[in-house]
Parts: C-alpha cells; sequence; structure tokens
C-alpha cells in the first residue's frame, strides 16, 4: 500500500431487529437502571420482628416507594433533622455558658467580643444562606433532570416493548407479501403494466391521470351542450310534425291521383310502356347515327 494513503473501512451492515433486540436484552439484564435504591430505608432496620419502627411514617413506603412516599418520607425526615438541630444548639449553648459560669476562673466576655462574634455570625449566615440557595438550584437541576431521565427511560421502555413486537409482525408481513406475490404472479405476467419498475409506474400513473383529466374536461364540455341541444331537438321536433303530416297527406294525394289516371286510361298502360321503349330504342338509334354522346 503506498504511503499516506489510508484505508477505507468497509461500510458496516444495519443490525436487523433481533439483534438490537438481543443487545437491549443484555444491557437490561447486565446494568440495572436505577441511581438510587429508594426501597431500602435510610437507617438500618433492626431483625427483630418485635422491635418497632419509632417514627410516624409508614412501614409501607419503604416497600412500595411511590413519589408521594417518597416526598412524605422527605419532609419527615427534614422536620427531624430541623428539630435534632435545635435540640443540639440548645444543648451545646447550655453546656458552654455553664462551663463559663462554674469555671475558674469564670469567662467573661467583653461586649467588643460580641460585637465581633456578630460580625463573624453575620458572615457565616450570609455564606450559609449562599450554600443553601446553590444546594436548592442545584436539586431542582437534579429534579429536571430527573424528570427528564424518567421520561427519556419510559420513552426506551415502550420503544423497546414495540420492538420486542417487530419480529413478529415483520415476518407476518413478509409471509402475507410472499402470498400476495404468488397470488399475482399469473395476472401480472399476462398484464406487462402491473411488472414495471417504480419510475415507469409513476409515470404510467401520471399518464393515465392526465387522459382521466382530459376526458373529464370533455364529459363536462358535453354536459353542458346536453341542454342546447336538448332544446334544438324539441325545436326539430316541433318543426318535423308538420312536415311528417304534410308528407303523408302527399302520399295519400299521390296514391289517389295514381288510383284516378289508372282508372281514367283504363289498359291503356301497357300501350304507353310500348311506345316509351320504341321512343327509347329510336332515340338510341339517332344519337349512334349523329355520333352524340349521351
Amino acid at each position: 500500500m503506498p504511503r499516506g494513503k489510508k484505508s477505507t473501512p468497509a461500510p458496516a451492515e444495519p443490525a436487523t431487529a433481533e439483534e438490537v433486540l438481543t443487545k437491549i436484552k443484555s444491557l437490561n439484564a447486565s446494568h440495572e437502571i436505577s441511581i438510587l435504591k429508594l426501597s431500602e430505608p435510610i437507617s438500618t432496620v433492626p431483625s427483630d420482628p418485635n422491635t418497632q419502627r419509632t417514627s410516624d411514617v409508614s412501614n409501607a413506603s419503604l416497600d412500595a416507594p411511590t413519589p408521594a412516599s417518597l416526598e412524605a418520607d422527605l419532609t419527615h425526615y427534614r422536620e427531624l433533622f430541623a428539630k435534632l438541630r435545635f435540640s443540639y444548639v440548645e444543648q451545646v449553648t447550655k453546656e458552654k455558658f455553664i462551663r463559663a459560669i462554674v469555671g475558674d476562673p469564670p469567662l467573661i466576655v467583653a461586649p467588643q467580643e460580641n460585637l465581633e462574634l456578630e460580625a463573624l455570625n453575620a458572615a457565616a449566615k450570609a455564606e450559609l444562606k449562599a450554600l443553601k440557595t446553590d444546594v436548592a438550584d442545584m436539586v431542582a437541576d437534579l429534579e429536571r433532570r430527573g424528570a427528564e431521565l424518567a421520561r427519556r427511560y419510559e420513552g426506551v421502555r415502550l420503544q423497546t416493548a414495540t420492538l420486542e413486537d417487530m419480529p413478529a409482525k415483520i415476518a407476518g408481513l413478509e409471509d402475507a407479501v410472499a402470498r400476495l406475490k404468488k397470488q399475482h404472479a399469473g395476472r401480472m405476467n399476462e398484464n406487462s403494466e402491473l411488472n414495471l419498475p417504480l419510475a415507469k409506474t409513476v409515470e404510467l400513473v401520471d399518464a393515465k391521470k392526465r387522459k382521466r383529466a382530459e376526458l373529464e374536461r370533455t364529459l363536462e364540455q358535453l354536459q353542458n351542450q346536453v341542454p342546447r341541444k336538448k332544446k334544438e331537438l324539441e325545436r326539430l321536433q316541433t318543426e318535423l310534425g308538420p312536415l311528417e303530416t304534410k308528407k303523408q297527406n302527399s302520399a295519400a294525394a299521390a296514391k289517389e291521383a295514381k288510383r284516378r289516371k289508372e282508372a281514367a286510361l283504363g289498359g291503356v298502360e301497357d300501350d304507353l310502356e310500348e311506345r316509351g321503349r320504341w321512343f327509347r330504342a329510336a332515340e338510341a338509334g339517332l344519337r349512334s347515327m349523329l355520333e352524340i354522346e349521351g
């Protein structure tokens, strides 16, 4: 291979639905999708069945944790920690006060020291407030991320369930396609238009649509001409009535005139026919003698 040229890796074949489903199942089996096992209690539960929990929170919330039960536990523990902190501060303050009184020599605090302690206390309170604000923001961000993660996990779970049903559906569709191909094989051989590729089929459909549009326009034009043609037909029928009557009268009059003429001539008809043949023969002889073309 020439230097400076890198071999292009062959494109990876797309994974099938079965392979993707197998990988997802292996991931679900080897990695438990959870951040904390919230079903476990914070404190160690005694193994003695006669020992009961001292708090007022129901033990059922630990067996089947729900968002509402977890929120109740959090509120309960916050109240307990607040009471514990207050009791601790009170106890430490009492202890320091008693030691300061009974000490030898007794501890005497000057006003300046109180002012300095108040300033330090104010600074510590401000720092604590800032830290609480940061913690509250961090908790809100974690809650938002947790909700987003829960939605994504639910979407993945639904998609996994859909993917599990996909191979059976694909197999059913493939069987249906094979069956339809087998049923319509003879028909497709008879009609070449049914065996066209997609591009030519689209062109054929467009041509059929254009032809259909032209026929629809022609039909619309003819339908628009129907009322006028009907009126013209009615007018012609109206004019044809007197003419038909006149024709019948004329035919009847001609028959009557012929009958009267035959009755008047009697047997002269044969003589007239014979004389007509003689005149025609004489006319033909004269024309041939005089070389007159008829």
